[in-house]
């Protein structure tokens, strides 16, 4: 079944309901929602020959035309291909040609210029191109269709997930795959009701925009805040303004909101629910949170193969205080959601005791298809219809699953994944570097931030302010190193394996500031 399913039926049962506000304007309702993503998806069709299976990619921020969009390509059996706005247009142009998308939804429509960047076979538009407003006016409701049938393994969102090892590597996410997770959050994660506000404060590339399915299906209302962002004042202002506010933040969000409120004396009044992951959240930092906002908060785990399904913590157990574990229990992510099985193997993927440190492994029906034309990855990460995350924890005897490790070395930095492959590759075309190792290491506001270990080629004066200057022509502004340290040479094993371990040891050296 096609997800926009559900948008359709939506849209004849609860027509006249609000579906997308920005900021506290009513942008559209669910009536509106549903023709318009009708109108945009047979406009994708007539204009430039978008079909079913196609790859469309919107590259973007957030806004309630994204929304609409979205549908539109489902609406007529597509492939979504989200991309994140603050990739470098170079890096997102990449992502583009590995889809073979057959169009590109960008910001404005110039993203890329002429000599066609993105090839031949790639058109770009605008996302509030005149084109489609005027496809949206001049559409008849006589002539309203729902959404073209699909099968469940036809791939609905191709996200690309980054690797430390190679270029990134896309996802294909199924309408079965989204149906499920969407389906789970209201056994596993937190009720849905048609008076919830879902706020997009996070990338809708991401996890926050998967999380508009359920919202649809029960008429729920979609907010795109006028900052496009996340703004802990403007929060605060739309939660008491409209009530029963509901939203995905990072651990690094969480922590902002918090500092606001104790400034200002807000208690969270308006907010319902704030679901957080997608890094690390310290103890301190969430039994803090729960002291000035009480129990809103339900902790997640996943990660793109198996999108926003692994473990979670419903608000009860996040709040809770009197359990022997309650501790322990705030500091895990919780247990297996009900459409997936949990297990930590080790290096022959057998399961290790209860309390000891492996691999998680996960297996259900959220599980990706696989990976977009990569079949060798694909059968490297699925194993016998096991999920191998990559990532490290252990397990307790009541089936809490504490993270211990992210292996892969990824860098976390406001929620937003880093990886290190990515910004040596980019130092390492700079001539006067000669090695380069980046890590992570901790920041009071952003989690982590990004710091680069340098040795240059003999002779060289280049500074950090060189390599900030081509960096930023390299790669997005958010990836690049906020610390620069410079050595004679880099930590190595017998085999000339770069040793990170020791990197980390000498992180609170003094570092130059980029």
């Amino acid at each position: 079944m096609n997800l926009a399913m559900w948008l359709h039926q939506t849209g004849r049962v609860h027509a006249d309901a609000p579906a997308i506000r920005t900021g506290e304007r009513l942008h559209a309702t669910y009536a509106e929602f549903a023709f318009r993503a009708w109108a945009l998806g047979e406009h994708l069709k007539s204009a430039y020959g978008v079909g079913r299976g196609d790859r469309v990619a919107l590259f973007a921020k957030n806004c309630a035309e994204y929304l609409e969009m979205l549908y539109g390509v489902l609406w007529i059996g597509a492939t979504v291909v989200p991309i994140n706005n603050k990739l470098h247009p170079r890096e997102a142009a990449w992502i583009i040609e590995n889809a073979e998308a057959t169009l590109a939804i960008t910001e404005t429509g110039t993203v890329y210029g002429p000599p066609d960047d993105l090839g031949a076979s790639c058109a770009e538009v605008g996302l509030r191109a005149d084109a489609f407003a005027r496809a949206i006016a001049a559409a008849s409701a006589s002539d309203y269709r729902p959404p073209v049938d699909v099968r469940d393994d036809d791939t609905a969102w191709l996200f690309y997930t980054s690797g430390t090892t190679g270029r990134p590597k896309g996802v294909m996410a199924t309408h079965r795959n989204l149906r499920m997770m969407a389906t789970t959050y209201a056994l596993d994660v937190d009720t849905v009701s048609a008076g919830d506000h879902s706020l997009y404060a996070a990338p809708m590339s991401h996890g926050a925009g998967l999380y508009n399915f359920q919202f649809v299906r029960v008429g729920g209302c979609h907010v795109i805040p006028d900052s496009q962002g996340f703004d802990p004042a403007e929060i605060q202002r739309l939660a008491e303004s409209l009530g029963s506010l509901v939203f995905f933040a990072a651990p690094t969000m969480v922590t902002r909101l918090v500092r606001h409120a104790e400034a200002s004396g807000y208690d969270g009044t308006g907010i319902r629910t704030v679901i957080y992951g997608g890094g690390p959240m310290y103890l301190a930092d969430i039994t803090r949170a729960l002291e000035v906002f009480g129990p809103k908060f339900v902790q997640i785990y996943g990660q793109g193969e198996s999108p926003m399904t692994i473990t979670a913590m419903p608000r009860d157990l996040v709040a809770d205080r009197t359990h022997p574990n309650a501790d322990a229990r705030r500091a895990s992510v919780g247990t297996a959601q009900s459409c997936v099985q949990v297990r930590v193997v080790d290096d022959a993927l057998q399961d290790v005791p209860e309390g000891e440190t492996g691999e998680i492994l996960v297996r259900g029906d959220t599980v990706m298809k696989g990976y977009w034309k990569n079949e060798a990855a694909t059968a490297e990460t699925v194993v016998e219809g096991w999920l191998r995350t990559g990532d490290l924890g252990r397990l307790d005897a009541d089936g809490f699953l504490t993270l211990t490790d992210r292996s892969k070395d990824v860098i976390i930095s406001g929620g937003t994944n880093i990886y290190p492959r990515e910004v040596e590759e980019a130092l390492l075309t700079h001539e006067d570097v000669q090695e380069v190792s980046v890590i992570g290491r901790p920041h009071p506001e952003w989690g982590e931030e990004v710091v680069a270990f340098v040795v240059l080629t003999e002779g060289s004066t280049c500074d950090a302010a060189a390599l900030e200057a081509w960096c930023r022509a390299q790669i997005a502004s958010f990836k690049k190193p906020k610390h620069y340290v410079f050595m004679p040479d880099l930590p190595k094993n017998s085999y000339g394996k770069v040793l990170k371990t020791s990197l980390r040891e000498r992180i609170t050296l003094t570092t130059e500031e980029a």
